[in-house]
């Protein structure tokens, strides 16, 4: 409290000592004790009214000591276990948190990792994956502009994410504890296979291997791909320890249709310490139909070769450019794009009338709207020859087949001619366009379906700008290519409306998120939020079932099966309401990442230190690293100083006070006959 709130107390007393004394006694006739409680009432309400007027604040002064945070991080993940380290990193941890003196100068804080990043001071080393990237991301989130250490209890073998070694904060140092074996073991491995989902009946599919080899000794080994008790490659492999990975390539029949499940082995006569790494399954679903598409255009154009690459990412897809006059037979083709159709396309449409082939009909600057009119009357175009930029605003309600929203607001307008687009018949809208920022609700892209005949139609061009928007805010083209793969799957197919879409992989490696998605359109087509699914899962081996509901989405159910053991499952997801079902197979493959391992990666984590300027230590460095931490001068505690200012009396008792002392006093007044 100042000097001068306090002279204006002192004043406050005075004046309404003053003027109660001056009222009921000075001024007063008689001096009876009923006086003397009136000038005790009316000090009260003076004062009490002064005081208010100057609210005197009380300021209190304390001291906090902000220590520098000290994570602790436990790698979770049963990579651990494997490597026989479960104990050695319980007691590093205890050790560390239960010092003293790390306590007092440090606020000690225990997080563990495995494909999350989360506080826990328990462990059980159960994790399916091991994410270091994420455990830098959370640091720098939660310690935002802060100077602090980082111990990490870890084997340092990441399975997901990106590489850590630059994704922590390079100011910041950090500190692994590098648990499990460090010794060199002999250790052949099925690194990574890699193999496309999809391949053709009666064609050959390749098959990338890279194998790899741990050991200071020349070894021969043999390496075989098997499907189920036939062997159907096999071939001889040496690694020394100056060869230590060989990639083979391997081309396997695709003899049978639908999915089949191969093992990639390597065996040699030596005694290793994990063979489980030495064993990789794969699978392929064989298709016994190959969907040829033309793009048949007059002019060179962006958009081709992006339609183009963004097909054929499913390998189902073979895509040829054309032009209108070198179509000899349009059977040859399951699906035409018509790129900015002119009066050249007359005898595509014409030729097509009778081969009934689904179009994706695409229109630009170059089209001539009057004859798309005179050759389908799903849409009618009323065009100038003013160019126009048309943005994309995605419709949730449509329910053709089952699809997100990409991003579509965020990309850049696709050119086309100025002019009115009205829809003639059924037309199903997947976007609507905008020009800026006024809704001309016209299509720019949408779908028909005529007897049996499907359509598309895309009002505008450049989409090759999409796909590499789609890029740049992802990382990678694969939801764009997901976006046209469904466009051109819905136009592959003749079949009728289904009431029940269910979207699955045909397999999975365990570990992985098993995600099956459902969407339940009513009579109308329109997507049904109340609809009540249900999924049966049976193991085709064990007949095991387990039940689960499909939880509510955007535009669609979901049910996670996590959890599930490796294996072939058949499956049945029902509506309970009308009854309708649609059944189902899928294969989890027996892979554990966290079983590949048989050392530590101290060559990364030793990256990692030096990046940011911290040290490895191993699990008997333990004091040493204690030792280093406490003597460093560059993470000194930090004394705050607090000011609290408080009112010295709460206004609003006061207010209760003065009511009181006024009423009184009037009360007394009143009573004694002195109004």
């Amino acid at each position: 409290m100042t000097t001068n709130t306090i002279l204006l107390l002192f004043l406050s007393l005075l004046i309404a000592g003053g003027l109660s004394f001056f009222q009921y006694f000075y001024k007063a006739k008689t001096k009876s004790k009923v006086n003397l409680v009136l000038a005790f009432l009316r000090f009260l309400s003076i004062f009490g009214i002064l005081l208010l007027l100057i609210n005197p604040i009380m300021s209190r002064k304390t001291l906090e000591t902000i220590k520098t945070p000290l994570p602790i991080v436990v790698d979770n993940s049963s990579s651990i276990l494997d490597l026989k380290s479960k104990e050695t990193s319980l007691e590093l941890y205890k050790k560390l948190v239960q010092n003293k003196e790390l306590q007092d100068k440090f606020d000690v804080q225990s997080y563990q990792f495995d494909n999350e990043f989360q506080q826990s001071e328990e462990f059980d080393f159960k994790g399916t994956q091991t994410n270091l990237d994420e455990v830098a991301k959370s640091l720098k989130s939660i310690y935002k502009n802060t100077t602090f250490p980082t111990v990490l209890i870890t084997d340092g073998n990441q399975t997901s994410g990106n590489d850590y070694v630059y994704s922590f904060d390079a100011n910041n140092a950090v500190y692994p504890l590098v648990v499990g074996d460090t010794t060199t073991f002999l250790d052949l491995k099925v690194s990574q296979l890699n193999v496309n989902k999809y391949a053709f009946h009666k064609n050959k599919f390749p098959v990338e291997v890279f194998l790899n080899y741990s050991g200071n000794k020349n070894v021969t080994a043999d390496f075989r791909i098997s499907q189920g008790n036939s062997v159907l490659s096999k071939q001889s492999v040496s690694f020394s320890p100056s060869k230590k990975s060989i990639v083979l390539n391997v081309l396997l029949p695709a003899d049978k249709v639908g999915l089949q499940v191969f093992k990639a082995s390597i065996s040699s006569n030596e005694k290793e310490k994990n063979g489980y790494n030495n064993t990789k399954n794969f699978a392929v679903e064989i298709i016994d139909q190959k969907t040829n598409i033309a793009i048949v255009s007059t002019i060179e154009h962006p958009d081709l070769g992006a339609l183009k690459r963004a097909i054929e990412t499913n390998a189902q897809r073979k895509v040829i450019i054309v032009k209108p006059n070198s179509i000899s037979s349009l059977q040859d083709y399951n699906i035409l794009i018509l790129y900015q159709p002119t009066n050249e396309f007359k005898s595509v449409f014409e030729n097509n009338k009778l081969a009934g082939i689904n179009t994706f009909i695409v229109t630009g600057n170059n089209t001539d709207f009057n004859f798309l009119n005179q050759q389908q009357s799903n849409l009618v175009f009323k065009m100038s020859g003013q160019k126009e930029d048309y943005l994309a605003e995605f419709n949730s309600q449509f329910n053709l087949f089952a699809i997100d929203d990409i991003g579509f607001e965020n990309f850049a307008p696709l050119q086309n001619a100025f002019g009115s687009v009205t829809t003639n018949g059924t037309i199903s809208t997947l976007l609507t366009s905008k020009i800026r920022n006024i809704e001309t609700n016209a299509p720019l892209l949408a779908f028909a379906e005529n007897q049996g005949k499907r359509s598309a139609f895309l009002l505008g061009e450049n989409i090759w700008k999409w796909r590499l928007q789609s890029h740049v805010d992802n990382q990678s083209f694969e939801k764009f290519d997901v976006f046209m793969d469904k466009i051109v799957q819905f136009l592959a197919s003749n079949d009728s409306k289904k009431s029940l879409v269910v979207n699955h992989e045909s397999f999975y490696n365990s570990g992985e998120a098993i995600e099956i998605l459902a969407s339940y359109f009513n009579k109308n087509y329109e997507f049904d939020e109340k609809a009540r699914l249900t999924i049966s899962v049976t193991n085709t081996k064990t007949k095991q079932t387990k039940n689960y509901d499909l939880l509510k989405g955007n535009n669609s159910f979901k049910v996670n099966l996590d959890g599930l053991s490796a294996g072939g499952y058949n499956f049945s997801v029902k509506e309970l309401n009308s009854k309708t079902s649609y059944s189902g197979h899928f294969e989890i493959l027996d892979f554990d990442i966290e079983k590949q391992f048989v050392n530590p990666d101290v060559e990364k984590l030793n990256q990692l230190a030096t990046q940011t300027k911290g040290k490895v230590y191993l699990p008997n460095q333990v004091d040493t690293l204690i030792k280093s931490l406490l003597e460093n001068e560059n993470y000194k505690a930090v004394q705050k100083e607090i000011i609290d200012k408080t009112p010295l009396i709460d206004w609003v008792w006061l207010l209760v006070l003065l009511a009181i002392t006024l009423a009184s006093e009037w009360f007394l007044r009143k009573y004694n006959g002195m109004l």
